[in-house]
């Protein structure tokens, strides 16, 4: 996995998923310190890193943070990881760190078990515009 960005992190994400293309979006737009790629799950590329991983994505199919050479979270750990990369009012969220990791996937887990039916689902993944292109993989 020589050929990865590997001066920043990677966002995994269901490329698929309505909420989950929106929180990409919402990473974008404050990911200031230009800290972070992206790829959907689906893609050549989110293959190929689950596959470096040992991530079987039939059963892990949720946002994974991977931070090359270093390590990779899963579910509502990556999740707050990304936030709290953020800075300013989100580094409030390391507060969240404190609930037991077993009980923030439970809640994590019944999000993305809802998630197409909440929020709704793709038929392909999301295309970025010429603006964030660079942000994926």
């Amino acid at each position: 996995m020589t050929d990865l960005h590997t001066d920043k992190k990677i966002i995994l994400f269901d490329g698929v998923c309505n909420f989950c293309n929106s929180s990409v979006l919402k990473a974008i737009k404050f990911d200031t310190k230009n800290q972070f790629v992206f790829a959907s799950l689906q893609s050549d590329i989110g293959k190929k890193i689950t596959t470096h991983l040992g991530i079987d994505t039939t059963k892990i199919d949720s946002i994974i943070l991977y931070e090359p050479k270093v390590a990779y979270y899963i579910k509502s750990t990556a999740a707050l990881k990304i936030m709290a990369s953020f800075g300013g009012i989100w580094n409030l969220t390391v507060i969240l760190k404190f609930i037991p990791e077993d009980f923030r996937d439970y809640c994590y887990d019944f999000i993305a078990k809802n998630r197409y039916k909440w929020f709704g689902k793709k038929e392909t993944c999301i295309i970025p515009s010429k603006e964030i292109k660079e942000k994926f993989l």
